[in-house]
């Protein structure tokens, strides 16, 4: 099977950028033990004070719907979700490169 990626764009509300970050640390911590799960990076926009951009890259598609079923990973997104003003997700088949 293909691995799977995602680029994510997640907007927070103003000045929440830091406690929005805080809880996604949790929710990387947590996949640190869920198969299929190679690669997740928590990135600062340089331009925007307010947007988050989220790297992922599983397995395969399978692996990342899984994780969205896992009870720790929706008890975190419940909490993250009032921080959250907007998003967007860019998903992606990769087909190599360095790292991969």
């Amino acid at each position: 099977m293909a691995k799977f990626a995602m680029y994510g764009k997640l907007t927070v509300h103003p000045g929440k950028r830091d406690e929005f970050l805080r809880l996604m640390l949790e929710a990387a911590d947590n996949l640190e033990s869920m198969k299929g799960c190679e690669l997740y990076i928590l990135n600062e926009a340089a331009d925007d004070p307010d947007v988050v951009w989220v790297t992922e890259l599983w397995r395969n598609e399978e692996a990342h719907a899984a994780s969205l079923r896992d009870d720790k990973v929706l008890a975190l997104i419940g909490r993250c979700r009032p921080l959250i003003a907007g998003g967007e997700s860019i998903r992606l088949r990769p087909v190599g490169g360095k790292g991969l």
